[in-house]
C-alpha cells in the first residue's frame, strides 16, 4: 500500500499526481538511454502524427517555450532526428521534419513506452486500462 496519509490518498489530484511522477520516471529511463527527454518523444511524435512544421508553430502546439523548442530541435537535428529547412519566403521561419532516422527512434521510444504503460499498468485488466485512457483523455481534454 502506498504510505502516505489518508487525507491525501481521498484526493484524486494526488493520486494522478503519485502515477504520473512513476510513469515518467519510469519513461525517463528509456528516453536517457538513447540521450533523450520527453520534450524530444513529443517532437518526434508530434512531427510523424502532424507532418512537418514550423518551428514556432510547433512550439505552440506542444506548449513548450519557443527558446526550449530550439534547444530541442537543436539537439534533435545533432542526432539526425529532424531536419530544419529556412521557409524561402520569410527566412526567420525554420521549418521542422521528421527523417527515416528520426522515425526510428520515435518507433523505438514509443515500444518501450508501451513496456512502461504494461508495466505500470500490470494490476489493471485491459477493460479497466481502456477506461482508465478514456477517463483521462476525458479529464485532458476539459482542461
Amino acid at each position: 500500500m502506498i504510505d502516505a496519509p489518508p487525507t491525501l490518498l481521498a484526493l484524486s489530484a494526488y493520486l494522478l499526481s503519485r502515477a504520473g511522477k512513476s510513469a515518467r520516471a519510469r519513461v525517463a529511463v528509456h528516453l536517457a538511454a538513447e540521450g533523450l527527454r520527453l520534450w524530444h518523444m513529443a517532437v518526434l511524435a508530434a512531427l510523424a502524427d502532424f507532418g512537418p512544421h514550423v518551428q514556432g508553430d510547433l512550439a505552440a502546439r506542444l506548449g513548450i517555450d519557443r527558446s526550449d523548442m530550439v534547444k530541442v530541435v537543436d539537439e534533435l537535428s545533432e542526432a539526425g532526428f529532424v531536419e530544419r529547412t529556412r521557409d524561402p519566403a520569410d527566412r526567420r521561419r525554420v521549418h521542422v521534419s521528421l527523417t527515416p532516422a528520426g522515425e526510428a527512434a520515435l518507433r523505438r521510444l514509443v515500444s518501450d513506452a508501451g513496456a512502461v504503460d504494461d508495466s505500470l499498468l500490470r494490476p489493471l485488466d485491459p477493460e479497466e486500462r481502456a477506461t482508465l485512457r478514456t477517463l483521462l483523455l476525458k479529464i485532458l481534454a476539459a482542461n
